[in-house]
């Protein structure tokens, strides 16, 4: 009988697996722009920074098909976009709308009075809600990836949140804003985004949309309609990409606020007729005797 080696089986199973090349290149692609972005917003081209972050979210879009399509999924596959989904929408958005805008919280805080430290480090501690945030994010998605509504995400999609901070960055750029000008605005943007990753609204995933499927005419003109709306508001593509991800990061407030709307408020049942005569026969509880007129009131 021959005997095995286990270190050299050990070698031969790892040969097998290997890395999947394709998939991973797509990986790698949008981690390299996430890192791009970063490079672009310290030389103070935030308009480019801005695009690098949508090029990584239309990569990390491809990459995870791409190994559907090709049967080339992996554990490793999975672990690399995560990190790189850190990269691109949780690093990368957070210190590029810091350098656009929330550095300038610092001089807030040079007035010489003590009262104005915690508002001179308003800049950063937002960028690192955002940062820790989307690090949540990642984190409860891998831990619920088997059990989660697959229409639905809990909290806003990091590629989501990175799209509506990138957008703003973008658009306000593009018109020569400064950032320093609209910093108030620029910080509730990047602590709304962190928060409503880590939030348990429900987000619309778009997993279930078959485009074999014959859909009713209901959905064809509210599609239209709102292109319409979106194209009266947006001129650009920054801004348009704006307009989109504002009304997305609001969806799931929204439906949350339409299903709390839908639900009938508790009603107590109608009691009917000798029901207080039988209680004590069904063994239900009797009320209490009420206290005599020259007791106490309350």
């Amino acid at each position: 009988m021959i005997r095995r080696d286990p270190h050299k089986m050990a070698k031969v199973e790892g040969r097998r697996r290997g890395i999947y090349w394709l998939p991973n290149a797509f990986t790698t692609a949008a981690l390299f722009a996430g890192f791009f972005s970063i490079v672009q917003a310290m030389n103070g081209r935030f308009e480019v920074a801005a695009a690098a972050i949508f090029i990584a979210g239309i990569l990390d879009g491809l990459d995870g098909r791409v190994a559907r399509w090709t049967r080339t999924q992996s554990a490793f596959g999975a672990e690399y976009d995560s990190l790189s989904d850190m990269v691109s929408f949780g690093v990368a958005p957070a210190l590029v709308v810091y350098v656009w805008a929330l550095k300038d919280f610092s001089h807030l805080g040079e007035v010489g009075s003590k009262s104005h430290w915690v508002v001179a480090r308003l800049g950063w501690i937002a960028a690192f809600i955002y940062c820790a945030c989307a690090a949540l994010r990642l984190a409860r998605f891998n831990t619920q990836l088997d059990i989660a509504d697959k229409r639905y995400f809990t909290g806003l999609p990091s590629p989501a949140a990175a799209a509506l901070v990138a957008s703003l960055v973008w658009a306000f750029s593009l018109y020569q804003v400064e950032g320093g000008d609209v910093m108030w605005l620029a910080w509730i943007v990047t602590v709304f985004a962190g928060f409503s990753m880590v939030s348990n609204f429900r987000f619309y995933s778009g997993k279930d949309i078959n485009l074999r499927k014959a859909v009713s005419f209901r959905v064809i003109v509210g599609t239209a309609i709102g292109c319409g709306l979106l194209s009266l508001v947006a001129d650009t593509l920054a801004e348009l990409l704006l307009a989109v991800s504002v009304v997305y990061a609001s969806s799931g407030y929204v439906m949350a606020l339409a299903e709390k709307l839908r639900k009938p408020a508790a009603r107590p049942a109608p009691q009917l007729p000798g029901d207080d005569q039988g209680a004590g026969r069904a063994g239900e509880a009797v009320a209490a005797p009420a206290e005599p007129p020259d007791g106490p009131q309350r």
